[in-house]
């Protein structure tokens, strides 16, 4: 077989490239109608294994189609094959539309976007309007230099408010450690002591929280003017485990509470916080250390989130939300290594 020219060589693969560039390396769901028409709200994904590029879809189709919000979705985008890419730590395109944004939803997990790309992230921030931060988003940043590298996890230097980075200043904690077996011990939430009431909890049982993600450690007291909301009863898996369960054999009806000291106090893990950078407006944000795509399946933590939105953007709470999912949901389970391969934004357009 005769090898191509060089000159033919090079033409071919510049125009792959090109055509990659030209692809949509985002979606974007337009609001059906609903409350939240006329408001917009931005979704970053990107962590290895909590699978936020199918999870944060899923929520934004369910505040678009039922709810009426205009929700763009970013992802982790290898820039050599234009596919979804976790792995990709260093690329997430369209950070711009955070100029239009209403509310910013951030599942990321240690990400070294480029100066480009974080400037739209800063300037959100400064101006003080709402973030919801999922699971990771506690240790979104990581490896940044120079002007954000006040944005990484356990950040220390000047200036001092921004001590342990963005998850700490904006969300209330940075990553501090499994408190619950990873993989074994489920979450239960439970309604904090004076919750009870709140808005945000609108339409939800105590107890009726679950996800097979584990709780997180945090350090208490929270922050500042962080108020807990939901905190994390810690779960035994009663089943065996299956093969290719993505919840790994813990059920939200079988799980027992573990006796002992892990739950003695309970971690927050659902909670309130303002925040404020250097020079900028005063902001709210939510913060949840659940949020995985499995996570994603309990109606109440999607009604919870839903809350959130409409909280955050200024709209009164429905009693009940609709909640139902959107299209076929089935979520990979979570792990380091396990997410589909060969997925484009486009792909994840609803029909």
């Amino acid at each position: 077989m005769r090898e191509l020219p060089v000159f033919l060589l090079a033409f071919i693969l510049a125009l792959g490239a090109r055509v990659h560039a030209e692809e949509k390396q985002w979606v974007t769901y337009e609001g059906k109608d609903g409350p939240g028409k006329g408001k917009h709200i931005v979704f970053l994904t990107g962590d290895e294994e909590y699978r936020s590029e199918e999870g944060l879809p899923q929520l934004a189709k369910i505040l678009a189609v039922h709810h009426g919000f205009k929700c763009t979705v970013l992802f982790s985008i290898d820039p050599k094959t234009g596919e979804i890419s976790p792995t990709t730590l260093n690329n997430e395109p369209g950070t711009a539309a955070l100029d239009s944004a209403d509310l910013l939803v951030i599942l990321t997990r240690f990400r070294n976007w480029s100066d480009e790309q974080m400037k739209p992230v800063d300037d959100y921030l400064k101006s003080g309007k709402p973030v919801i931060g999922l699971r990771t988003a506690t240790h979104a940043f990581n490896g940044l230099k120079g002007t954000y590298a006040v944005y990484n996890n356990g950040y220390h230097g000047e200036p001092n408010e921004w001590a342990d980075g963005f998850g700490r200043l904006v969300l209330g904690e940075k990553w501090i450690s499994h408190h619950g077996s990873h993989k074994n011990e489920s979450t239960r939430g439970i309604f904090a002591p004076d919750a009870k009431g709140n808005p945000l909890l609108n339409g939800i049982k105590d107890g009726e929280i679950w996800g097979p993600t584990d709780v997180y450690g945090v350090r208490l007291p929270l922050p500042g003017a962080a108020k807990p909301l939901v905190l994390g009863q810690v779960t035994v898996r009663k089943g065996a485990m299956e093969k290719d369960d993505p919840f790994y054999g813990m059920r939200p009806t079988d799980d027992q509470p573990l006796a002992g000291p892990k739950n003695n106090p309970m971690m927050p893990v659902v909670w309130t916080k303002s925040y404020q950078l250097p020079g900028g407006k005063t902001g709210h944000s939510l913060c949840t250390t659940m949020g995985s795509s499995t996570d994603l399946t309990n109606e109440a933590l999607r009604r919870l989130l839903v809350n959130a939105a409409y909280e955050l953007t200024g709209l009164k709470v429905p009693e009940k939300a609709n909640v139902d999912l959107v299209g076929d949901y089935k979520p990979i389970a979570f792990g380091f290594g396990g997410f589909k391969k060969g997925v484009k934004p486009a792909d994840l357009e609803m029909k």
